[in-house]
C-alpha cells in the first residue's frame, strides 16, 4: 500500500534528522579522538539520500562513496552496525577493519561505501547489468560527486549503460567542491546534466536541498529504468556544511557563498514547510528529534561497550 502524503514526508523528515544527528555526533566523537581515521560528513546533503531512497526497494542497489553515511542510513543500514566501524569494533558491519569510507551491507543492496573517486560508478553499473539479468526490475543507484564527473569512470560506464540499456540512476551530488578544487575551476562547461545528451539519455538539473523535488524527479528515473528504457543522469545541487573532511582548515570557500547555503538548510527548511503546509505540530517533529537523538546515543554506547577485533583476526574476511 502506497503511503500517505503525510507518513511519506515524515519518512523524510526522521531520515534527514537521524542523517544530520549521527554526523554531528561522529564529528563531536572524532573532534574528541575517540573515532580512530578520517571521517567524511554528510552534513547538509540529506535530501539528496533521503529523497532518493525513498523509492526504493530491498532488491534494489546502491554505490555510495568517501560521504557515504547518509546513503547508509537512508538505505536503511543500522546505525549501531555503523557506529561500531566507525570506532573500529568487531560488531561493526566490516568488523571494525573497513572504517567509515568501506561500509557495506549486501543483505540491503547497499554495495559499500567507496574511499576511491569515481570508484562506485562501474560497481554500480555492474550491478545494473545484474539487474537486467535477472529480470526483476530491480535498478542500480550510484551516488557519486561533481570531483568523480571529471573521471574517466563516469564517461565510460555512462556510456555501456545507455548502449545497454541498464536500469542505473547516476546521481551526481554537487557541493561544487572536489576536496578544496571548486568546479568552476574543474569541469569544463560546469553544467554536469548536458552530458547526458551525448550519451542519449535525461539529464536533470535539481535542487539537491528539496527533497520532495529530489523525490519526484529520482522516482521518474527510477520508473524509467524499472520499465527498461535505461540510465539517467541527475545532478542534484547542494552543500557541504563542514570542510572536505573533520579536522580540515576549511578556508578555500567564499564566506558569503557558504552563508548562503547554510540559510537553505535543507532540514529547517522542511521542518517548516511541514508546519506551515501540511498540517504538521511542532510535537510531533520533536518527538521524532527527541527518539533519534536517543537512538544515536545507543548506539554509541553499542559501540564502546564492543570489543576491538583481535590480533588473529586480522588476515580473516580478506579476497586472495
Amino acid at each position: 500500500m502506497e503511503k500517505s502524503k503525510k507518513d511519506l514526508f515524515l519518512d523524510f523528515y526522521r531520515n534527514m534528522v537521524t542523517i544530520r544527528n549521527f554526523e554531528l555526533k561522529v564529528g563531536e566523537l572524532f573532534a574528541a579522538g575517540r573515532i580512530p581515521g578520517f571521517v567524511h560528513l554528510y552534513l547538509g546533503e540529506e535530501a539528496i539520500a533521503a529523497g532518493v531512497c525513498a523509492n526504493l526497494k530491498l532488491r534494489d542497489f546502491i554505490t555510495s562513496t568517501h560521504r557515504g553515511h547518509g546513503h547508509l542510513i537512508s538505505k536503511g543500514g543500522d546505525i549501531k552496525l555503523m557506529m561500531a566501524e566507525l570506532f573500529g569494533k568487531k560488531t561493526g558491519y566490516c568488523k571494525g577493519k573497513g572504517g567509515s569510507m568501506h561500509i557495506a551491507d549486501f543483505s540491503l543492496g547497499i554495495l559499500g561505501a567507496n574511499g576511491i573517486v569515481g570508484a562506485s560508478i562501474p560497481i554500480a553499473t555492474g550491478a545494473g547489468l545484474a539487474c537486467k539479468f535477472k529480470e526483476e526490475k530491480g535498478v542500480s543507484i550510484c551516488f557519486f560527486g561533481d570531483g568523480a564527473a571529471a573521471r574517466g569512470t563516469f564517461h565510460e560506464n555512462v556510456n555501456l549503460a545507455s548502449l545497454w540499456k541498464l536500469p542505473v540512476i547516476y546521481i551526481c551530488e554537487n557541493n561544487r567542491y572536489a576536496i578544496s578544487c571548486c568546479i568552476d575551476n574543474g569541469i569544463a562547461g560546469k553544467d554536469i546534466a548536458i552530458r547526458a545528451k551525448s550519451y542519449g539519455i535525461p539529464g536533470f538539473t535539481i535542487d539537491g536541498n528539496d527533497v520532495e523535488e529530489v523525490y519526484e524527479i529520482s522516482k521518474k528515473a527510477i520508473l524509467r529504468a524499472r520499465n527498461g528504457d535505461g540510465p539517467s543522469l541527475i545532478v542534484a545541487n547542494t552543500w557541504r556544511h563542514h570542510g572536505h573532511f573533520e579536522g580540515e582548515l576549511d578556508n578555500y570557500r567564499d564566506q558569503k557563498e557558504q552563508q548562503k547555503w547554510l540559510a537553505k538548510d535543507p532540514i529547517i527548511e522542511f521542518r517548516e514547510k511541514l508546519i506551515k503546509e501540511n498540517d504538521i505540530d511542532k510535537k510531533t517533529l520533536n518527538l521524532i528529534e527527541a527518539e533519534v537523538k536517543d537512538n544515536i546515543e545507543k548506539a554509541i554506547r553499542f559501540a564502546e561497550n564492543s570489543s576491538v577485533p583481535s590480533e588473529e583476526e586480522l588476515f580473516e574476511d580478506l579476497f586472495v
